[in-house]
């Protein structure tokens, strides 16, 4: 799915590419300036979308919604901007100079705002284990679905790249199963399975509302990041947040 752009920055009338895992986030993201893929969490049809799409007419590429926390410390709302991208023995720096206007705009909001490596995992990272086995290789704060796709693409076509992840599932808590598979084609919740899934497994509710309080955290998080976004993006300036 890609979301109309509207061309409104000064410098260079084409927009920046933001690329998004769900439909909720890509909602949040569209606006002056950008164009908005939503690869409805699945880095396979990410990857067709992106192999079609045209590099000539972006000036940039965002990575923009939420994220599995890694870093123990971080909590769900909290907004990771990211300084490299990892996927197995592959990395991709984030360019300095977007992710500092990133930062600058920051700190409109009430977030914490932190700097941090980003892990691409090509399904849901659910398990509380598996994540602190991958803070432990990496180092890395969060893992998603779409920034090392994303990042590939932006240094293929020598465009500058950055990543803004909101954190959804701390990384002392493990994703109920039937998160990870009750996502639509056109990247929405489907909530027909989730309640099937509840009715097979009654025991997973406490779970999946826990989940679902940090995921909606996450998401005003998110929304809360949209304003300083199109600040970096527009060039409108904005106050620096601590990282």
């Amino acid at each position: 799915m890609i979301l109309g752009a509207r061309n409104e920055a000064a410098a260079d009338p084409r927009p920046v590419l933001i690329v998004t895992g769900l439909i909720q986030e890509a909602r949040i993201a569209e606006g002056p300036g950008l164009t908005v893929i939503c690869s409805s969490s699945d880095p396979k049809q990410l990857r067709r979308m992106m192999a079609s799409f045209d590099a000539t007419s972006i000036r940039g590429v965002i990575s923009f919604g939420v994220a599995g926390g890694l870093d123990p410390t971080l909590r769900a709302g909290d907004v990771v901007i990211a300084t490299e991208v990892v996927a197995g023995e592959r990395r991709w720096a984030s360019e300095v100079s977007l992710s500092d206007e990133l930062l600058r705009s920051a700190g409109l909001g009430r977030q914490r705002v932190v700097r941090g490596g980003l892990v691409g995992a090509e399904q849901v990272v659910a398990a509380r284990d598996a994540k602190a086995l991958l803070r432990l290789e990496t180092g890395a704060a969060a893992v998603d679905m779409e920034s090392h796709i994303a990042a590939d693409y932006a240094a293929a076509a020598s465009l500058p790249f950055a990543a803004l992840r909101v954190i959804s599932d701390p990384a002392n808590r493990s994703l109920p199963q039937i998160v990870s598979t009750a996502i639509k084609p056109n990247g929405d919740v489907d909530l027909r399975k989730v309640l099937r899934g509840l009715a097979r497994h009654p025991t997973s509710i406490r779970s999946l509302v826990s989940t679902g309080i940090d995921f909606n955290r996450a998401h005003r998080s998110l929304r809360g990041c949209r304003g300083f976004m199109l600040d970096a993006v527009l060039g409108r300036g904005g106050m620096v947040a601590e990282a």
